[in-house]
């Protein structure tokens, strides 16, 4: 199997970040190197992520997103495989080696994702009765050169959508992401995280997303017209 590392932006998220290493370390896969991206945090994450049997970097940077901090994560990164984590998610134990093999058995995907369950925070045995697919920061395994072609990950207005941005650019080049169908991550559900619940200022950054898409579409029309 060939090497990986893995970008963990964290923002205040001392309270579960512990959790989401150790579900790292668990992989039957160890990683080459976890980069944590500390984005602006108000909270002692140095203190955190201490005592975690993980070959670990922690970078800093002032406040700028979700999507800058995975982005410098990945550019400090020299794996051929670059896989991501929210800081408060978790990884199931054979999620990695999974990925890895289905992406050296397919040498044509760039790259690939899992299903998915959430729990509630605090309640890990209470999960979500059905699985969704993943298309998320914490499913995603990607090989390097696709990573480095889409370029950065761009936070939008509210700090929601980098993602969904992301794939569809990626998409729009030519790479093509697969889904397995095999529930590999945990979703943590905890009030307060910016993924939590429906918030008109932070949900204009979907907004924002859908218009920059339908703008690369025009684009792309009248380019090749």
């Amino acid at each position: 199997m060939s090497a990986y590392g893995v970008v963990i932006p964290a923002y205040n998220a001392s309270a579960t970040i512990a959790e989401t290493l150790r579900s790292v370390a668990a992989q039957t896969l160890r990683p080459e190197l976890v980069v944590v991206v500390d984005d602006g945090s108000t909270d002692d994450l140095a203190a955190a992520i201490g005592g975690i049997d993980l070959p670990l970097r922690l970078l800093r940077q002032d406040n700028a997103g979700p999507g800058s901090a995975t982005t410098r994560g990945i550019a400090a990164l020299s794996t051929p495989f670059v896989a991501t984590l929210d800081a408060d998610d978790l990884w199931l134990p054979e999620k990695i080696a999974a990925q890895l093999a289905h992406l050296e058995r397919l040498p044509g995907i760039s790259g690939v994702f899992t299903h998915m369950r959430a729990f509630r925070d605090g309640e890990p045995d209470a999960m979500a009765p059905t699985a969704t697919p993943g298309w998320s920061r914490s499913t995603m395994l990607m090989r390097r050169e696709t990573a480095e072609s889409v370029g950065p990950m761009v936070d939008p207005p509210g700090g929601r959508g980098e993602m969904i941005d992301w794939i569809a650019r990626a998409r729009e080049s030519g790479f093509v992401l697969d889904m397995m169908p095999d529930v590999l991550a945990l979703r943590r559900i905890r009030p307060g995280s910016l993924s939590y619940g429906r918030d008109a200022a932070r949900d204009r950054g979907y907004l924002e997303v859908a218009r920059l898409a339908m703008l690369r579409r025009a684009q792309s029309k009248a380019s090749s017209s």
